[in-house]
């Protein structure tokens, strides 16, 4: 079965049943649940133990893993979504990380790395971050880069995934990972090909024990792309195949 969870403001709701039509209409899905809530705080108690859940505004992950209850979890999103200000979609995985909701992370794809706001910090502790282009960050005064998608090749990133999360992990994809042709984003995208995105997410099958996954960030900008709706279906089905 598959939850399909309208969370957020209203194109991402009418995005996630439009998802959902979209899904069924393809004879993609035949079992599913729609849970809402307006509160992310009591969200953990209406869902059921599922193993893939489709959601608006990626907040709602944050009330997914607190009833999954994971140990790791693997981010593959545009964003690092570690700003550390108050909880939102942009701060969920700092929270869950400062909150214990989850023991580890890492992050694969973004393209944002810093705040973007002045006097917003960023979480950095018990995360690992594999962006999509080469990217620096300052350590003890060095500047060190990064393991990135363009410099490092992916059996290496699984490799230290694998040693630094363990074989059991949650799985969160966030649409905005695409590149702009898909038009998906509501916000910054990403750049990921879908063809990269569903690799990234067939070897992280390969290698990892997935106890449930998500697809976040599905707003009504999918009604209008050719390329999202199929971006949606692939990766669904690549998520969920044997």
């Amino acid at each position: 079965m598959v939850t399909f969870i309208p969370f957020g403001e209203k194109p991402n709701r009418d995005g996630v049943i439009y998802a959902l039509e979209l899904l069924r209409k393809n004879k993609i899905i035949q079992d599913f649940m729609v849970v809402e809530s307006s509160n992310v705080e009591l969200l953990a108690d209406r869902l059921p133990f599922d193993k893939c859940y489709i959601v608006g505004d990626h907040l709602a992950t944050y009330g997914i893993i607190k009833r999954v209850k994971p140990r790791s979890l693997i981010s593959i999103d545009a964003h690092t979504d570690l700003m550390h200000d108050y909880l939102d979609h942009g701060s969920w995985l700092a929270y869950s990380l400062e909150e214990r909701l989850i023991d580890r992370a890492s992050i694969v794809g973004p393209v944002l790395m810093i705040p973007t706001t002045e006097g917003t910090s960023l979480w950095t502790r018990r995360v690992k971050i594999f962006p999509a282009l080469p990217r620096s960050r300052r350590v003890r005064g060095r500047w060190r880069a990064y393991k990135s998608l363009r410099t490092s090749s992916l059996e290496e990133i699984i490799r230290d995934m694998k040693k630094y999360l363990g074989d059991e992990v949650y799985l969160t994809v966030d649409m905005d990972v695409l590149k702009p042709e898909y038009k998906l984003a509501r916000f910054q995208h990403g750049e990921l090909t879908l063809d990269e995105l569903t690799s990234i997410v067939e070897d992280i099958k390969k290698n990892f024990n997935i106890i449930a996954c998500d697809i976040a960030e599905v707003s009504d900008r999918i009604k209008r792309s050719k390329l999202g709706k199929k971006a949606l279906i692939e990766l669904y089905t690549t998520l969920m195949g044997e």
